[in-house]
């Protein structure tokens, strides 16, 4: 894999055009409120709100379209969106227009200039699992905070809580990834909207449709889009197989990725999406 020419970024410069033009053909702003709250409760249902207020200074590392801080930006004084993607920030600066305490900055998660220990909060949702160095990720989120500030972060799992049989799908699929992601942007948008339709919108349909029946649809293939509506397949089908680096962890590597960054009571989600963490700056 080819690195962006300046190691001490910590970035693929293909990855980050390419989330660029994602974040572009799916900038979120056709999803209702309430399919959007819906989604971030999943991420954001372990985080400590009750340690920020309308003073508090924090960070959304990667903030891609705006679509987490939208929802965050209310609930404090200062929130700092990072992004090493100008197509992005063009999209998150329209969508949180309406919010004048949201600042912006094109740098990668190792090139942000925010001042170290200067925040009471962050977050960075689906984002180190695509840099060259997540550990080195975690701990540039982590020497922004201040000592006893929160931090959220989401990461691909490595299906460490699914069975033998869930792994091989995955592992077949993974195959069809490294294919398209090294498609043409166009090629791989139009080939990843077929998937969605295909197979997306249907698997997810049937994972309803099983648990109306009264199963149980945990270990059931993208049972976790059964309510979600089309817009959200569409947009991670891209996110999924258009990404020329993906890495995937375990709860365990991810506790001791965060520990070794300096974070303790470490607490994680017990629903998916897998693994949401949060942790405490020590």
């Amino acid at each position: 894999m080819k690195k962006d020419a300046t190691d001490k970024n910590n970035m693929d410069s293909r990855v980050v055009e390419d989330f660029g033009r994602e974040w572009q053909a799916f900038n979120q702003n056709e999803i209702a409120d309430e399919a959007l709250l819906s989604a971030f409760s999943q991420y954001f249902d372990i985080f400590p709100f009750e340690k920020i207020n309308q003073s508090s200074v924090g960070f959304d590392m990667g903030c891609g379209s705006g679509r987490w801080a939208k929802l965050i930006a209310p609930r404090v004084g200062r929130l700092n969106c990072v992004d090493p993607s100008e197509l992005a920030l063009a999209e998150a600066k329209n969508k949180l227009q309406g919010f004048p305490n949201c600042h912006f900055e094109c740098a990668s998660v190792a090139g942000a200039s925010l001042p170290q220990e200067s925040q009471d909060f962050g977050y960075c949702l689906g984002v180190l699992h695509h840099i060259p160095d997540t550990l080195a990720g975690i701990k540039s989120c982590s020497e922004k905070l201040k000592h006893g500030a929160p931090f959220l972060l989401y990461l691909y799992y490595r299906f460490d809580n699914k069975p033998a049989w869930y792994r091989l799908i995955w592992a077949l699929s993974d195959v069809l990834r490294q294919m398209v992601s090294r498609m043409p942007f166009g090629l791989k948008h139009f080939v990843s909207q077929l998937i969605a339709f295909s197979i997306y919108w249907p698997l997810s349909r049937m994972a309803l449709a099983f648990e109306k029946a009264g199963f149980k649809v945990t270990n059931f293939p993208l049972s976790d889009y059964r309510t979600k509506p089309l817009y959200f397949l569409k947009t991670d089908a891209l996110d999924r197989f258009g990404t020329r680096l993906e890495k995937r962890f375990t709860r365990k590597e991810i506790t001791q990725m965060l520990g070794e960054a300096g974070f303790v009571d470490i607490k994680f989600s017990e629903s998916a999406p897998y693994w949401v963490a949060v942790g405490i700056r020590g």
